[in-house]
């Protein structure tokens, strides 16, 4: 073996290892995320908080403030408490716990208070909108389901045509690894899932289309966001915490933009209590 052939592996292997790790950790995690939102209820809204206050505390870690007790105290309180009001169906008593939450975080989080406050609002619209996409009875967990492939496939297809592509960087100051390939990989799978609910009879083909195309632009959005806050303080990983793909943040920062963006089009045309439904029913 040559010395370039034997580098070439020796590249090679640590990727098949992540890839290998990344599709093993979605295959323990994707069946019991879509089990749990099958469920609804407490059990949803309890697995939401979690991830709300996790994303939170990676966020504080990123930038700085990670050991001030008193921002993780508040901020993981009011994520709590506002999580129990949506658990019990007060979506109004949740948004005055978040206000009330933002205030006091930006109080004890001085000499950081812009990027804590901008980390407690970031984890406070992902766990509303999570919660609000879901609490439709009829048609919430289709369209919990619809963002969560269409997210999913926008970074399997992102990753692979990427890889195999490859071809011009999207933002290579920012996400030195992503490719406008992938971009374009991932958005065309999230047309194929939009094509298939639609086939399936959950909405008409023309507007779900166009819903899968905007969730995979905002998906997409959300993770070179993420990937600029993290390159603005010098982190690769948000933390080790799943096995191959790094932190909550890592592994959410797309679904994060795309049930908020949802969440929002729902609630316009359905109300707080039927977003599913308005994100469905055109």
């Amino acid at each position: 073996m040559s010395g370039k052939e034997a580098v070439t592996t020796a590249a090679a292997e640590p990727g098949s290892r992540n890839l290998l790790m990344r599709v093993a950790a979605a295959l323990v995690l994707a069946p019991g995320a879509i089990a749990i939102a099958w469920a609804g209820g407490w059990l949803w809204a309890g697995l939401v908080t979690m991830a709300a206050i996790g994303l939170y505390v990676e966020w504080l870690v990123i930038v700085g403030a990670g050991r001030n007790a008193g921002v993780i105290a508040t901020g993981t309180a009011a994520l709590s408490l506002s999580g129990f009001c949506l658990a019990s169906g007060r979506v109004d008593a949740a948004l005055v716990t978040m206000v009330l939450g933002v205030v006091s975080v930006a109080f004890v989080g001085a000499g950081k208070r812009m990027w804590v406050t901008a980390g407690f609002c970031y984890a406070a619209a992902a766990e509303i909108a999570s919660v609000l996409v879901r609490l439709d009875q009829a048609l919430g967990f289709v369209a919990l389901v619809l963002v969560l492939l269409v997210v999913w496939v926008t970074d399997i297809g992102g990753y692979f045509a990427g890889r195999g592509i490859g071809g011009p960087k999207l933002w290579p100051r920012v996400s030195p690894k992503k490719t406008w390939a992938g971009a374009i990989g991932g958005f065309i799978l999230s047309l194929a899932i939009a094509a298939g609910f639609a086939g399936l009879g959950f909405g008409k083909m023309g507007p779900l289309l166009l819903l899968g195309a905007v969730l995979s632009i905002a998906s997409q959005l959300g993770d070179l966001f993420e990937s600029a806050v993290k390159r603005r303080f010098g982190v690769k990983d948000s933390s080790h915490i799943i096995p191959g793909h790094g932190g909550l943040l890592d592994r959410l920062d797309g679904f994060v933009a795309a049930i908020v963006l949802a969440a929002l089009v729902g609630i316009l045309r359905g109300g707080f209590d039927g977003a599913g439904r308005g994100l469905m029913v055109w």
